[in-house]
């Protein structure tokens, strides 16, 4: 097939990885905008898939709130480019995307399948506000999509409420790359000391201000924590700031490391040096650093909602802890901090579901059997079915 993915704002972390994949028996064009006046307009990205850089406004990064003004000269561009490569089908990731991709495959007749990343529904503004606006915009996009891929069945819900069909509706979890993610590798340093590494936001609700707090029942452990804008960002520092004062006020900041921005390709060494990976965000849209700690055999603890549910068999591969319960994930950290064999079994039986379940390799052998579906090409498929049978 001629896949044409579409991702006007910034790529996600694990959008190369598929790409690669599906590139290996498919022919993949991704679509993103010009971000870099010292980008070239087209570029491989892998064997059998290229990216190409559309103008559409300044070429400078943008927060996604400001591209709006720039979707219809990036949809102009697909437009033409289109009516002389007609892709078979379109992946569109994120709202702005699909309303790109709706537009530009007018009249084509080419069939669109939609990722959202995450919903404006599960969203909540600085001042409590959801983002009503966004929402309609995604569930009309929703509605015209042939496939909308929820990445858990939480978000599959979610998707119902908003209107989407569930016939629609395919569960494709968000994968991980088992080849950089794995049990052997190398780790970084550390001392004797426990070690507790959280992965994530450091804004209110990603998780690092609950891990600090939890850190006061936890006598002798480390915590490390990685996350944040890249530095130089606006708000960068006063975010780490405030987790600085938040450690002072607990009583822990002798016990706490803030890593700031850590570059991808450095998270599984420093993911195996930890005794425990927690990952605690209110709001789970895909849970992969849960997915990459489990792929590299180190224990999770992670907050019970969204993906997580979905990833993460309580007792089995990792422990759940409802979000925001500070009491109990230092019960259940002290514990297993305590329990090396319960965390070796817990490390193996995570990595084995990580690799049998979110390897890429088989998520993108189910995007291609939804690319299928709506293309007319194969029988329509009930990705959710499946999982439920296999896990059976």
């Amino acid at each position: 097939m001629n896949i044409a993915v579409v991702s006007v704002h910034d790529l996600p972390s694990d959008l190369p990885a598929i790409v690669r994949e599906l590139g290996s028996a498919h022919r993949v064009t991704v679509y993103t905008r010009m971000d870099a006046a010292d980008r070239k307009p087209r570029a491989k990205m892998c064997p059998g898939a290229t990216i190409e850089y559309v103008p559409a406004g300044p070429a400078e990064a943008l927060p996604e709130t400001a591209l709006m003004p720039h979707l219809a000269a990036f949809t102009e561009e697909l437009r033409l480019r289109w009516a002389k490569n007609r892709p078979d089908v379109v992946h569109a990731y994120s709202w702005a995307s699909g309303l790109v991709a709706v537009a530009a495959a007018e009249g084509l007749g080419v069939p669109i399948v939609q990722s959202f990343q995450t919903l404006g529904s599960t969203r909540i503004r600085p001042g409590g506000e959801r983002h009503t606006a966004r929402t309609r915009l995604e569930r009309a996009i929703g509605r015209r999509a042939d496939a909308v891929i929820a990445s858990c069945g939480q978000e599959g819900a979610e998707l119902i409420r908003l209107g989407v069909p569930r016939k629609s509706i395919a569960v494709i979890p968000h994968g991980v790359d088992v080849e950089r993610f794995r049990r052997q590798g190398p780790a970084n340093s550390r001392g004797s000391r426990p070690r507790l590494l959280h992965v994530g936001h450091i804004t209110p609700g990603g998780g690092a201000h609950e891990a600090i707090r939890a850190l006061e029942g936890i006598p002798g452990a480390e915590l490390l924590i990685a996350g944040g804008p890249v530095a130089g960002a606006p708000g960068a520092e006063q975010h780490l700031e405030d987790l600085r004062l938040l450690a002072k006020e607990v009583g822990v900041e002798d016990r706490v490391t803030l890593l700031g921005h850590v570059p991808h390709n450095n998270i599984p060494k420093l993911m195996r040096s930890a005794d425990i990976v927690l990952s605690l965000p209110s709001a789970v849209p895909n849970g992969k650093v849960a997915l990459e700690a489990m792929a590299c055999g180190v224990p999770v603890i992670a907050s019970a909602t969204g993906a997580h549910l979905d990833s993460v068999v309580e007792g089995v591969t990792g422990l759940l802890v409802r979000p925001a319960d500070i009491a109990t994930l230092a019960r259940r950290i002290r514990g297993l901090l305590g329990d090396l064999t319960r965390r070796t079994a817990l490390g193996f039986a995570g990595a084995d579901r990580a690799g049998s379940r979110y390897s890429m390799e088989r998520v993108g052998r189910e995007l291609v059997r939804v690319y299928e579906t709506v293309t007319g090409r194969g029988q329509p498929i009930d990705v959710e079915e499946t999982e439920e049978a296999e896990a059976a």
